[in-house]
């Protein structure tokens, strides 16, 4: 279980995030808001990457500041931007980021070949990744986060660069995991968490405005049977997309 605690960000005299409060049980949450709505700053914050400026997160009851590397071997993330060596291989990649995560070096390569199989990178395991389209790539980050089976995954924009054969199968893979794994997925495309998240979290302009059940997300903006997810984001951010 995750617990954010009065989570905010300040940078300078603008506040990123403001007294951001949830409890994170396993299954799947769709992270929404605008760009600049504060998502990879708060994801940043529960991976670990930076520090809030004020409120903590617990991690089944454990601060993460004190659990340190033994709360991070638990996370997969994928962040918006994703360094790669041009050089190496897939497997190159996926086994020096296993090595960093403490994976048993004999677990490894077989680890590789399942991981590159369930992102469908498994016919490029030894391409070079500079020769990667950029959906390549995205699946390639998304192989990283899933390195050691990870209780919880962060992933950042997961979809970009993806086609829609690969968002089926990026949709298909992240199912199959929801059943014993916090996974929160931020996006501002609705598509890309209507099919797939249990659970939805509305951000704007630094604050939580929303969290709850898909269904109870849509009735936030009224009952009618006829609402959609993509309703509910217009009625909320249509100002901010213009």
């Amino acid at each position: 279980m995750l617990e954010l605690k009065n989570i905010s960000k300040i940078y300078g005299n603008k506040k990123a995030l403001d007294n951001i409060e949830m409890t994170l049980e396993p299954g799947i949450y769709g992270l929404l808001g605008p760009n600049g709505a504060g998502k990879s700053t708060l994801m940043n914050i529960i991976a670990d990457v930076i520090d809030s400026t004020s409120g903590e997160v617990l991690y089944d009851g454990e601060p993460i500041k004190k659990l340190g590397d033994d709360y991070r071997r638990h996370i997969g993330y994928l962040p918006q931007k994703v360094g790669y060596y041009g050089n190496f291989t897939a497997a190159n990649t996926l086994e020096y980021f296993a090595l960093l995560k403490g994976l048993e070096k004999t677990k490894i390569k077989e680890s590789v070949k399942e991981i590159l199989e369930k992102v469908n990178l498994q016919a490029s395991i030894n391409d070079k990744v500079k020769t990667f389209s950029g959906g390549m790539k995205q699946r390639l980050g998304i192989a990283i986060a899933l390195i050691g089976n990870p209780d919880i995954l962060i992933l950042d924009e997961p979809t970009v660069g993806l086609d829609p054969k690969e968002r089926i199968n990026f949709r298909n893979v992240i199912s199959e995991l929801a059943k014993d794994k916090i996974i929160i997925l931020s996006t501002h495309i609705v598509s890309d968490v209507d099919m797939i998240a249990q659970y939805i979290i509305l951000i704007k302009k630094g604050e939580l405005i929303g969290m709850d059940t898909k269904d109870g997300i849509l009735k936030l903006v009224g009952e009618d049977e006829n609402i959609t997810l993509e309703d509910v984001y217009m009625h909320f951010y249509k100002d901010e997309e213009q």
